[in-house]
């Protein structure tokens, strides 16, 4: 029943997406940020070259010879500037001028024309903005964007009246001919003026004149509008088409988190292949990936390419650009890690122009939450610019009496020392106030039957708790271009993280009437790190023969001082269906009091060979050397351990055609283990290899996908030492687990309006060694097939353009509950959707979570620590950019 159940859900709501089929669409609506220049041309990438300061210089933007896209809307692939004896024109691209449907008028000292049929777009499907300050005596401004989804607005800014101009078609597009002060105020009988096309009026202009020398600036702007994102820094640590990448990438861009109204934990759902293995209602998260743990204490999640610690903490999204996940071992750039992957958090930066956006958040249990977003230059050149983002959130649960305040402030702050440095300051602080938090539910009660009933979904077990949660970091980047091919970086942040927890029960027995539970109790439980990385790369461009080469060449510094301090008493039983709350513990039965300093040292060099225009090799090799104390403050008893490890990586991609790459990969990871083996032997590292194969593709210039499959193996693993003759409490190194799987994600535009982010994840994870687990058994929380899809449709014309739905489900399959592989948590599919609204600078939307109030079983943490998923709740958001 539950099968049909399923079938028939997935197939009504993939029904109902489909109708984006049949409605008439126009392109999307942009959001403005930078786009950087591109090396090397890709036909559907399209070619930018760096701003330019002089008139004469100005080139083009992009190619003239991309096709409208379909319906009526006519698509400009590109806006030049050429300097003439009257001034300056300023030509919007494309092979079908002729089409546009010009309006114009004039407001103040502005001229405006309004193209209601066009759509500013460059070759890859990016939206941009031309804008060009001062470029000529008497013309403040001249800009050409994108107001909304079928109408392309030019404005040219008089400084002290009216400006004049001319509006011609020409073989390139649509010129707009635009005189200076000089030539507008003195016009000569034996020129006539000009007529506009389509209605309006225009002055000619007489005599030419002496070129300007004040200067032009070209600001191209173009942030990525759309769930497509087709570069990152994450795989390689410079800035690299993902098709040109041999590993398989996944990157959450800004809007699916906008359109989700997402945090951390709801954001990474939409990858298939990680796993949350805390309740929601954490402060922050633990997550597998492929199988394995991807981050813990050593900081393998990064924030902007850097370990840390505390990057999820508070699960808030504030000041967080995009989310990149970065599939398999990933020692070679980032050192340490465990095999299954990274999770990458990159910053919002600042911006050129004035930006400010407030936002409010409300919903069910009482969820509220408040964001505020500005930016802008701090100088009149816009050589020193900010950004701040700040928020405060307060919400319950649906678990009884669970709460959760949490602040962050985050500051940028970017000086353009010369034409060639850059230094960006950048600090956060989140602090995160957690109430009685939900640690689970035996699984008798819950997954299996009891015989005293089913035990209730908001039941918690832990009234009385509080937890403190902060991260404060602070940091520089500087960079420096030292010529057009070798440029240096240089970045440094200081974290403090603590994790500070007073008086929680962990349940420790189910007793035999399955109402009674025995709990131990934590009276204090304090974490404290804090964490210093220094980085440096140098990158070069150099090319041998024909073989074009990027190097980078980088040293990673890293101290970690980790302060654990825990008081622990025996705690006293609750029942499960009549709680007693509030009584008190009793004697401490343990104490814990230690300080461990780890120092690693990793250096590493990559290669991205470039042989032909459709044949690419990336090599790297990284060496890392670690050191530990650990001081027991209690016994006062220093133990030490050092180590080392080579991390290597090399992949291919061929392109047979410009939209496809096919690519190959081998990488390996390692990951210390602390501690000594029987005979005083200390552990080598967790060893991590992967050989990967692969497919990706541009289906469209908007719509990219990648096909992985891989084989991924864990060794060195500590397992119980059986052997006769050794105590109990000694491991030994004999442990092996192999995942082997397939995955798939879609990311991109359908058709105008109609975007797609899905996923699938086929994982078969096994131990293949071990002295207590059986051989072929799979591992906790890992379902062989998980799946996620996101799809939203903009309304494009009319009277409701502007309006948007959304339609979201996510599958989970059958997995097993703990590693003794003795039960099964039951697959789920819940079912998410979405309604907004923009208009100009405001957007309203409701999203709606699990809308069947699906009664699902989230993970599992061993038989007394199963946690149920949330009901179904609503969630609303208002917001106004201005």
């Amino acid at each position: 029943m539950n099968r049909l159940i399923f079938l028939a859900n997935m197939r009504f709501w993939l029904g109902a997406s489909l109708l984006g089929y049949f409605i008439s669409c126009a392109n999307p609506q942009p959001v403005l940020a930078q786009v950087k220049p591109k090396t090397r041309e890709i036909i559907e990438l399209g070619k930018f070259k760096a701003p330019i300061t002089t008139i004469d210089g100005l080139l083009s933007q992009s190619p003239t010879n991309t096709p409208a896209t379909p319906g009526d809307i006519v698509t400009i692939t590109g806006v030049k500037a050429n300097p003439t004896d009257k001034g300056v024109e300023v030509i919007l691209e494309t092979s079908l001028g002729e089409k546009l449907q010009v309006a114009n008028r004039s407001t103040g000292n502005n001229f405006i024309v309004d193209i209601t049929n066009g759509q500013l777009r460059l070759p890859n499907g990016d939206t941009f903005t031309f804008k060009s300050e001062k470029p000529l005596s008497g013309i403040t401004e001249i800009t050409v964007t994108n107001i909304d989804k079928n109408t392309v607005r030019v404005t040219v800014v008089g400084e002290k009246s009216l400006p004049a101009v001319e509006l011609f078609d020409g073989d390139e597009g649509l010129i707009f001919a635009v005189a200076s002060a000089e030539m507008a105020q003195n016009p000569t009988p034996s020129t006539a003026p000009l007529p506009l096309p389509r209605g309006g009026e225009g002055e000619g202009s007489e005599e030419p004149i002496v070129q300007q020398d004040e200067p032009i600036e070209l600001v191209v702007t173009g942030e990525q509008d759309g769930y497509r994102v087709p570069n990152t820094s994450t795989g390689t640590r410079t800035d690299t088409p993902l098709r040109d990448i041999p590993q398989s990438i996944q990157v959450i861009p800004q809007e699916v988190i906008r359109d989700q109204g997402a945090d951390v934990y709801s954001a990474l759902r939409n990858v298939a292949s990680i796993r949350q293995n805390n309740p929601s209602s954490f402060p922050s998260i633990r997550l597998t990936n492929r199988g394995f743990f991807i981050n813990d204490f050593f900081g393998n999640t990064l924030r902007n390419g850097i370990k840390d610690i505390g990057a999820t903490i508070g699960a808030e999204l504030a000041g967080i650009e995009r989310i990149e996940v970065f599939q398999g071992p990933a020692s070679v750039l980032f050192g340490n890690a465990p095999p299954g992957g990274s999770i990458n958090l990159v910053t919002k930066q600042p911006l050129r122009d004035p930006y400010y956006s407030v936002e409010a958040n409300f919903g069910s249990y009482d969820f509220y939450r408040g964001a505020l977003d500005i930016s802008g230059p701090l100088d009149p050149d816009k050589k020193v610019l900010y950004r701040l983002n700040t928020a405060y959130k307060t919400q319950n649960f649906f678990h009884d009496f669970s709460e959760r305040r949490v602040f962050v402030i985050a500051p940028v702050i970017s000086f353009e020392i010369g034409e060639n440095t850059k230094l960006t300051l950048e600090a956060d602080y989140v602090d995160v106030e957690t109430d009685n938090l939900f640690l689970g539910l035996p699984l008798v009660g819950t997954v299996l039957p009891n015989p005293n009933g089913k035990i209730p979904r908001n039941r918690n077990l832990n009234k009385g708790y509080n937890q403190f949660d902060s991260a404060l970091r602070i940091g520089y980047a500087l960079e420096h271009k030292f010529s057009d091919n070798w440029s240096l970086r240089n970045t440094f942040r200081y974290g403090d993280v603590n994790y500070r927890n007073r008086g929680y029960g962990v349940s420790t027995q189910l007793l035999p009437d399955n109402r009674t539970v025995t709990r131990g109790f934590t009276e204090r439980s304090e974490l404290l790190y804090s964490e210093y990385n220094l980085l440096t790369d140098v990158i070069g461009k150099f090319s041998t023969g024909s073989i074009e080469h990027q190097l980078l060449f980088g040293v990673d510094l890293r101290r970690l001082d980790t302060d654990t301090i825990v008081i622990n008493r025996a705690g006293t039983p609750i029942d499960l269906f009549n709680p007693v709350y509030g009584l008190p513990p009793g004697a401490i039965t343990s104490r814990t009091d230690t300080n461990t300093l780890t120092d690693q040292l990793g250096i590493y060099i990559q290669d991205q060979v470039t042989i032909a225009e459709n044949l690419k090799l990336l090599l790297g090799v990284r060496f890392d050397t670690f050191r530990q104390d650990n001081q027991n403050r209690l016994t006062n008893i220093e133990t030490s351990q050092s180590g080392d490890s080579f991390s290597p990586r090399v992949g291919i991609v061929y392109q047979p055609i410009p939209p496809i790459s096919l690519y190959a990969s081998y990488t390996q990871s390692f990951n210390p283990v602390i501690g000594t083996a029987f005979d005083g032997s200390t552990f080598e590292p967790e060893q991590g290899k992967q050989y990967e194969i692969g497919v990706k593709a541009d289906l469209t210039d908007r719509l990219s996908a990648t096909l992985a499959f891989y084989d991924l193996t864990r060794s060195n693993l500590l397992t119980t030492d059986t052997r006769p003759g050794i105590p109990l409490g000694f491991s030994i190194q004999t442990g092996e687990q192999r995942s082997q799987g397939i995955e798939f994600n879609i990311a991109g535009e359908i058709l105008p309006g109609w975007n797609v982010f899905a996923s699938y994840a086929y994982t078969d994870l096994r131990v293949t060694k071990d002295n207590i687990l059986p051989i072929g058994s799979s591992l906790n929380g890992v379902a062989k097939n998980a799946a996620s899809l996101w799809t939203t449709y903009d309304i494009q014309n009319g009277n409701l353009q502007g309006l948007g739905f959304g339609l979201g489900l996510f599958y989970v399959g059958e997995r097993s509950g703990f590693l003794d592989n003795t039960y099964q948590l039951p697959g789920y599919l819940t079912t998410d959707a979405a309604i907004y609204y923009k208009r100009d600078r405001l957007r309203a939307a409701l999203n709606f979570r699990n809308i069947f109030n699906v009664d699902y079983f989230e993970n599992s943490f061993g038989r007394l620590r199963v946690s149920y998923g949330a009901p179904f709740t609503v969630q609303g958001t208002i917001s106004w950019e201005f």
